[in-house]
């Protein structure tokens, strides 16, 4: 076996541990079938040979697709027939210009070119998000995209030098998604779908996700009964039973989340009342594909909320609320001021009471912006809130929140 079967099999048998970022880049090019080559980076990219060239799913970023794009030229010195966009995120796209040449042809869904569209409209939303997400200083967000070709809208068969790949669109992460099938090879490209670690379904700062359609392509693709899954992000998993259990285990959990949201709601529970009732199978959550290192079951609830229910909570008082100083104000001032309520939160804090304590240290925050001994007590409560927290999504927020001030908004 070459590096990269090498750390999949010691990822599966908890050999070995992926860390809190399953997508870091352990690197190098192996051709894991026939003709098929997986680049390990931060976002994977798979090769396919044919006579009439290389078809290539996904290009990384512009940071690793250069390097991507000379490991395949080392494997197959072949121009690059087509490229496969899984989905439109930056992380699978913006390395296209590594590996295009004069006549490729780039084939993605029929919502790639409206997500580049909205990226432009939203670059400096999506830079700031992702400089505080992945902690980029000067990141700027591209507004320059290689948009498909040829999109498709449900399936598409692509046949290129002989090699039959495909296409089949479902929602998950994104509206745009595409997952690779070649059944010559009994091997399937997932994209975004599988990531090795519980899916990224609820990114509280992102577009809306699909967690039961995302489930049910699961399912489709457990029944394929496959031999070699090849994801998006993380090492490739080998075995049919393997790759048929990672499948149903992360459509399982997805499932579960998505029945008992929908109870709750239907029964004409709050947001606030179904994020507390809400509960994840634990040892689902153990698996080593599954660790909510990303994202988190809680955040997925919301996401449902808002798919599902629209923005507003349930609370009567936060359909029009007032504006959040005022109540932040309000509160310090019932409270016996400002640093009479952070101390509160920092005792909370170190009871343990981490949510409560940062709703408190925001307020009192928000009450005296110019206060150091304030923000210095807010810090604190973030930063024992951040030690506690799991998932990359909140600690980003929690990271920014302990060095940053409240945002009061534009004064």
């Amino acid at each position: 076996m070459g590096s990269v079967r090498d750390t999949a099999e010691a990822v599966w048998n908890g050999e070995a541990v992926l860390g809190d970022e399953p997508w870091r880049m352990f690197g190098g090019l192996e051709e894991l079938a026939e003709g098929v080559a997986f680049v390990a980076t931060f976002c994977n990219v798979i090769a396919v040979d044919t006579d009439d060239g290389l078809v290539v799913v996904d290009t990384g970023s512009p940071m690793t697709g250069p390097a991507a794009a000379a490991d395949v030229k080392g494997w197959r010195d072949a121009p690059v027939h087509t490229i496969v966009y899984t989905h439109g995120h930056v992380d699978h796209v913006m390395g296209a210009t590594s590996f295009a040449g004069p006549k490729t042809r780039v084939v993605g869904h029929r919502a790639v070119a409206a997500r580049f569209d909205r990226y432009r409209l939203t670059a400096g939303y999506n830079g700031a998000i992702n400089r505080r997400q992945f902690r980029i200083p000067g990141m700027k967000w591209p507004t320059s995209y290689r948009y498909p070709d040829l999109a498709y809208d449900d399936r598409l068969e692509l046949t290129v030098g002989g090699r039959k790949l495909s296409l089949r669109h479902d929602r998950g992460e994104t509206d745009d998604h595409t997952w690779v099938w070649l059944e010559d090879r009994k091997t399937i490209c997932t994209g975004d779908l599988f990531i090795w670690a519980a899916p990224n379904c609820g990114n509280p700062q992102k577009a809306q996700r699909y967690p039961r359609e995302w489930a049910a392509a699961l399912r489709t693709m457990a029944a394929l009964d496959a031999e070699l899954l090849l994801p998006g992000h993380g090492p490739p998993i080998v075995g049919a039973e393997r790759v048929r259990r990672a499948l149903s285990e992360t459509a399982e959990l997805l499932e579960t989340l998505v029945e008992q949201t929908l109870r709750w709601m239907n029964d004409g529970a709050p947001l606030d009342v179904v994020v507390q009732r809400v509960k994840a199978p634990a040892h689902l959550l153990e698996r080593p594909y599954l660790r909510p290192v990303y994202d988190e079951p809680e955040f997925i609830v919301r996401n449902l909320w808002r798919l599902y229910g629209g923005w507003w909570d349930g609370d009567p008082s936060m359909l029009k609320p007032a504006p959040k100083v005022e109540l932040a104000e309000e509160v310090a001032e019932l409270s016996g001021g400002p640093m009479k309520l952070a101390r509160r939160a920092r005792d909370l804090s170190d009871a343990g009471e981490h949510r409560l304590a940062c709703q408190l240290a925001e307020l009192a925050a928000l009450a005296a912006p110019y206060d150091a001994k304030v923000l210095e007590l807010r810090a604190e409560v973030y930063r024992a809130r951040l030690s506690e927290e799991t998932s990359l999504m909140a600690k980003s927020v929690f990271r920014a929140a302990a060095t940053e001030p409240p945002n009061r908004g534009y004064e």
